[in-house]
């Protein structure tokens, strides 16, 4: 059920105009992005790519500005931020989050713009063709992962490691640069149906996966620090994009917490090593706990 309304308004009005700014946004910045994107492609010279490299995140981070200020402005929606996190804009991050809703992702992007680096997400490979938004994740270099379904697996066996070998290819345009490299560790956004499904042991989170953190680790090595933990909470209920436009979210929770990288989980195979892989499921599992824990607390929060 969607959250209960906030305020008074006129939703009817407000979503359309919301999706009339944010289309006459990405329409603004994706031409410039895919021109410097072209001119970074054909001069791949060091200078050259650095100063691309720095006018695509800078088109960026306008972007996402806008949009932010767009939804503040046009909203109620209150952010209620704690934790003991150190961020900075020349952080070299893994960002791991629970997986509420897609209104996780402006939230992550008004928390984290210009006080990190650019928010990389793993993208499946049919996004690439959505208008313009696809051309424009290309040009920031937001990794494309083509997935493969269990029965696709056991028909082609040698399309086991095709994954990991892309995500290793992607990992390695970030090491030299500051980077912030997102993953919804659930792998999909949470419903009750889904957690039954899972006979999940948290109460409110999904199962979390190890294999994508491990290849992330695996595949950047030393050139990510830190990992920064996530966890989302909406205490009137899990909203769609329509909520948000709607104003109907009111306050979102959030913690942010820095971790160490855990040093005897960034190297070896994680797909051969039966025993790497029980102790990467173990640590992602008891991250998780704490994490259900957390929303135990940011829930009974008092206003």
């Amino acid at each position: 059920m969607p959250p209960a309304s906030v305020r008074p308004g006129l939703p009817w009005l407000r979503v359309p105009i919301a999706g009339l700014l944010l289309a006459a946004n990405t329409v603004l910045h994706v031409p410039p992005l895919l021109v410097v994107a072209l001119l970074k492609a054909l001069l791949p010279m060091a200078m050259v790519r650095r100063a691309c490299n720095a006018v695509l995140m800078a088109i960026a981070a306008s972007w996402i500005a806008f949009n932010t200020t767009m939804i503040g402005v046009m909203t109620h929606m209150r952010y209620r931020v704690v934790g003991d996190a150190n961020l900075s804009i020349d952080g070299h991050y893994l960002v791991l989050a629970n997986h509420q809703s897609w209104v996780d992702i402006p939230v992550l992007q008004a928390l984290f713009n210009r006080r990190i680096p650019l928010l990389r997400f793993f993208l499946k490979q049919q996004l690439f063709w959505v208008p313009l938004l696809g051309l424009a994740w290309w040009a920031l270099d937001f990794p494309f992962m083509k997935r493969y379904s269990r029965a696709t697996l056991q028909r082609r066996p040698e399309l086991a490691g095709r994954d990991v070998e892309a995500t290793r290819r992607a990992c390695d345009k970030f090491r030299d640069i500051p980077v912030a490299v997102m993953n919804f560790a659930e792998g999909t956004r949470y419903t009750p149906g889904k957690h039954a499904q899972q006979a999940s042991p948290f109460t409110h989170l999904l199962r979390p996966k190890a294999g994508g953190v491990a290849f992330v680790l695996n595949a950047m090595g030393d050139a990510l620090h830190s990992i920064l933990d996530v966890t989302i909470v909406y205490p009137n209920g899990r909203p769609t994009l329509v909520d948000l436009f709607a104003d109907r979210i009111g306050d979102v929770r959030v913690q942010i917490r820095t971790r160490p990288i855990p040093a005897d989980l960034g190297r070896g195979d994680y797909l051969n090593d039966a025993g790497l892989r029980e102790r990467m499921q173990d640590w992602i599992n008891g991250v998780w706990a704490e994490k259900d824990a957390v929303v135990v607390d940011l829930l009974h929060a008092p206003d």
